[in-house]
């Protein structure tokens, strides 16, 4: 599906069954211990670095023997330098509560010598739940006028969790990606928004890779606010990934949600199992999409279009490009209605090597092979 200036409400029908550390409330039983980063050393204001006392704070919160362990940063603004949160932790879970203001820092110096890959990190930590309403601010201004490969890649990265939630946090201007999630398995998404100045370059929203049973729901990107979100996808899905469930989510402009891209270098590719429903799209490049390499290492099948309505700014709002070596087989496309966001003008589709069925009302007329 290809958008732009457009409307579009779609829905793929599925649900996965996550258990994850986003439960309101804790066990009555368990045993609860919290730090606060002010006891450690940490000073407010946005002008000194507080990597040091917050990691000081953190270990004092992973080592606990407390079941339920939670650290607490205030309702103040703290410039925190790029900071790797380390599990495993001993408590059974793990509450990282961000009630202020982070800060990355405004210079390219700061990463010297460091992974410029990231800025906030948490690795090997199960049980985390990192909730807010505080907000994450990668001010990544500095870094957009320069060539995107000299760029710190990601705001906040989730790498190697378990039975995990991220959920009530403001992430705004990133220098990239704003969240990462990678290795994980059992993570919850929710109530999160995201946004950036149209001019931003690669801001996704919300990245996934490697990982299993995630939900994201509840979320907004790019919209609502005095910013859009055009740098890059609102959510994107990479390679090795099974059982995603994304719902209620308002998105654009940007560049809509997308898989892929899949099969760099011929190689072979496993994704499956995901469910996109009652998600808004306003003014994105596109809407859902698959992309992929030219090499014959990727096969796309049973993929169902349901219940798409809107509009398209392009004369194609349906394309279907497959590979002839590898086409695509089991596409559904079952109640879809759109038109041409201008008066008077008609939109087709268009489809390559593309092999399935439609029915019910679909419009523009498909074009795949039965």
């Amino acid at each position: 599906m290809h958008l732009q200036g457009s409307y579009l409400f779609l829905v793929f029908l599925g649900t996965v069954s996550v258990f994850t550390a986003c439960s309101e409330h804790e066990h009555a039983n368990a045993t609860m211990a919290t730090f606060n980063v002010l006891d450690y050393g940490a000073v407010s204001g946005g002008h000194i670095d507080n990597a040091l006392a917050f990691l000081d704070a953190w270990n004092a919160t992973c080592s606990s023997e407390a079941e339920n362990s939670t650290l607490i940063i205030p309702r103040r603004r703290f410039l925190v330098n790029p900071t790797t949160f380390n599990g495993p932790c001993k408590a059974q879970s793990i509450n990282f509560v961000i009630l202020g203001r982070l800060l990355a820092p405004k210079s390219p110096e700061a990463w010297k010598d460091l992974d410029p890959g990231q800025w906030l990190a948490f690795h090997g930590v199960n049980g985390l739940k990192v909730a807010g309403p505080g907000t994450i601010n990668g001010r990544g201004k500095r870094w957009w006028n320069q060539s995107c490969r000299y760029h710190p890649k990601l705001a906040l990265k989730v790498l190697s969790c378990k039975k995990s939630c991220l959920r009530d946090i403001h992430f705004i201007n990133s220098s990239q990606a704003h969240v990462l999630i990678e290795g994980c398995d059992g993570i919850k998404i929710e109530n999160l928004i995201i946004e950036a100045p149209g001019n931003s370059p690669n801001t996704d929203g919300i990245h996934i890779q490697s990982s299993q049973n995630v939900i994201i729901n509840n979320t907004i990107i790019g919209s609502e606010y005095d910013y859009s979100l055009l740098g890059d996808d609102c959510i994107s899905i990479g390679d090795h990934i099974s059982n995603i469930a994304i719902s209620y989510i308002k998105c654009g402009p940007g560049h809509g949600i997308s898989i892929g891209s899949l099969g760099k270098s011929g190689n072979v590719v496993h994704v499956e199992n995901i469910h996109v429903s009652k998600v808004t799209l306003q003014g994105t490049t596109n809407g859902a999409r698959i992309k992929t390499w030219q090499p014959t290492g990727v096969h796309i099948s049973d993929v169902s279009f349901k219940n798409f309505y809107g509009t398209s700014s392009t004369n194609i709002a349906i394309n279907l490009n497959c590979s002839r070596s590898v086409p695509c087989t089991g596409i559904l496309l079952k109640s879809v209605y759109l038109r041409s966001a201008i008066v008077g003008q008609n939109v087709t589709s268009s489809c390559r090597n593309a092999y399935g069925i439609a029915f019910g009302l679909v419009r523009p007329s498909p074009c795949i092979q039965f």
